[in-house]
C-alpha cells in the first residue's frame, strides 16, 4: 500500500534522538510522503532542516498556527514573515498554507486576532494558488461560517483532525475542493468520529497522524509516529466496509491531487 501522512510534525524535538529510524519505519509501513505543517517562526528552521534532509519525502507547509497568535504581541510581524517566505521560499516548494485556523480551546480571548490571522492567510493561499491546512478546535461553528464566506472563490484544502458532525462535513464540502483529515482519534473506543466517518465519502478523506500527538490505539499514551498512519487506514477501512488497500489508494490519490504531489516508492 502507498500511504501519505498529510499532517506530521516529525521535525519537532521529540524526534531528535531517532528521526531517521522513525522515517525508516514509516517507509517500511508504506508511507511514501509526509506533509509537514508550520507552527510559528521559532520552529521554521527545524521544519526547513528536516525537509532538506529528506527532500521529496518530507514536504513543507508555511503558516502561523492559531495558538501562536494568543498572547503574542508580535503576531502581525510573524504573519509578515509568513508572507515573505511564501513570496520567496527558502530553496523548497511549500505545498500548502498551514497550519492555520481557529482554536478557542485554551482561550477564547483572542477570537478577533485569530480570525484576522486566518483570513489574511486564506488570502495568501488564494494569491499563491495553494491549498490550506486548517486546524479547528472548539470552533467548528465559527470555522464553518467563515469558510462559507469564501465559497466560490477557488479556496481548497484539508480540515486537519476533522472531529465535528456529518452536517458540518456536508456544509464545508459544499464550499469547495476540501478534504478531511482523519487521524488516530478514529481508533479510540467510543469515538463519535467513527460514526461520522461512516457517513462520509471515502474520496473526501485523507489520512494523518499529527505525530507526536493523537496516537492511535493500541499505542495511545505513547509518542505517535508516521508509520501509525497505517493503523488509521485500517480503522477507516473497517468503518467503510472497504479493503485497506482501497482506502490507501483513494486517500493517497486525494492527497496527491490536493497537494500537487507525484510520489512513488522509488522517489522516497
Amino acid at each position: 500500500m502507498r500511504l501519505i501522512d498529510t499532517h506530521s510534525h516529525v521535525y519537532v524535538e521529540e524526534f531528535d534522538a531517532d528521526r531517521e529510524t522513525v522515517i525508516d519505519r514509516a517507509r517500511e509501513a508504506g508511507v511514501v510522503g509526509q506533509l509537514l505543517p508550520a507552527i510559528d517562526d521559532e520552529s521554521y528552521e527545524r521544519l526547513f532542516a528536516t525537509c532538506r534532509a529528506y527532500p521529496g519525502y518530507c514536504l513543507p507547509m508555511m503558516g502561523l498556527h492559531p495558538t501562536s497568535v494568543n498572547d503574542n504581541p508580535r503576531w502581525r510581524e510573524a504573519l509578515e514573515r509568513v508572507e515573505r517566505l511564501l513570496a520567496d521560499p527558502p530553496g523548497m516548494r511549500f505545498r500548502a498554507v498551514g497550519e492555520i485556523g481557529l482554536d478557542f480551546y485554551w482561550s477564547d480571548g483572542f477570537r478577533a486576532e485569530q480570525t484576522e490571522a486566518l483570513r489574511r492567510q486564506i488570502e495568501l493561499a488564494l494569491r499563491y494558488d495553494l491549498p490550506i491546512a486548517v486546524h479547528t478546535r472548539s470552533a467548528w461553528s465559527e470555522m464553518t461560517a467563515l469558510i462559507e464566506t469564501f465559497a466560490g472563490s477557488g479556496l481548497r484544502g484539508v480540515f486537519h483532525a476533522f472531529s465535528d458532525t456529518a452536517e458540518t462535513y456536508r456544509r464545508l464540502r459544499a464550499c469547495g475542493d476540501f478534504a478531511f483529515g482523519i487521524g488516530g482519534v478514529v481508533t479510540f473506543k467510543k469515538s463519535p468520529l467513527a460514526e461520522v466517518v461512516r457517513r462520509m465519502d471515502p474520496d473526501d478523506l485523507v489520512l494523518e497522524t499529527d505525530c507526536p500527538y493523537l496516537t492511535p490505539t493500541p499505542y495511545r499514551g505513547r509518542r505517535n509516529e508516521p508509520a501509525y498512519v497505517a493503523l488509521v487506514c485500517e480503522a477507516v477501512a473497517r468503518l467503510t466496509g472497504l479493503a485497506p488497500a482501497a482506502i490507501a489508494e483513494r486517500t493517497t490519490r486525494r492527497a496527491e491531487r490536493l497537494f500537487g504531489l507525484q510520489l512513488t516508492e522509488e522517489t522516497t
